[in-house]
């Protein structure tokens, strides 16, 4: 992802992160190979696999390009979730004060909707961190629903100190809790620093 671990007495969470990183990487390399399959074939994701008049298609190998489909689908799962993985196991790694000790209720507690996302520029940071229309922001970097009155300036503040550093997000994505790695940063091609519209949530 193109950082550098923090050295830390505990490798723990720092181990943790080096292994879904790799797994990461292996992902994305199996990706690239099933995709070769389709170009060799002439085909993406979407071409159609019958001719104009419904019979399959002669010209290509269609049982190893729906086979290669099948696979690529399966791996952008295991993709997503690996990188939902990895930005949680980041959370401890830069700032063990946020992960709670095992068995603590105080983080559920602050655990509520503080501000919704009303809109995502494409091709943004907060895009290729993984925001969508709509996510619910429970924990933005260190700052929660406690830190939060009715302005959005702690987080525009957050935002412009941590300018091409990571920010863990934690969002509510119907009903489930999404961690996603933010990195702030200019000539993205369009205004601020994350390319994403933050209004205030109270539920």
């Amino acid at each position: 992802m193109g950082f550098t671990l923090p050295s830390s007495s505990d490798d723990g969470p720092r181990q943790q992160a080096r292994i879904l990183m790799d797994r990461k990487q292996s992902i994305e390399a199996e990706i690239a190979e099933q995709m070769s399959i389709l170009t060799a074939n002439g085909c993406d994701m979407s071409t159609p696999l019958v001719d104009g008049e419904g019979f399959p298609r002669a010209d290509i190998d269609l049982w190893a390009v729906r086979t290669a489909r099948v696979r690529i689908i399966e791996l952008r799962n295991d993709f997503n979730a690996t990188i939902n993985a990895i930005a949680k196991a980041l959370e401890g790694v830069f700032d063990p004060n946020l992960v709670p000790p095992h068995g603590s209720n105080a983080e559920a507690e602050d655990l509520k909707p503080f501000a919704r996302v009303d809109g995502v520029s494409p091709n943004s940071p907060a895009s290729q961190a993984g925001l969508q229309r709509e996510d619910l922001i429970i924990k933005f970097g260190h700052l929660t629903s406690k830190s939060i009155t009715s302005s959005m300036q702690p987080v525009a503040e957050l935002v412009a100190a941590n300018e091409n550093s990571h920010v863990i997000i934690r969002v509510l994505r119907s009903g489930q809790t999404v961690y996603l790695t933010l990195i702030p940063k200019r000539g993205w091609g369009g205004r601020g620093l994350i390319g994403c519209h933050i209004v205030p949530y109270s539920s």
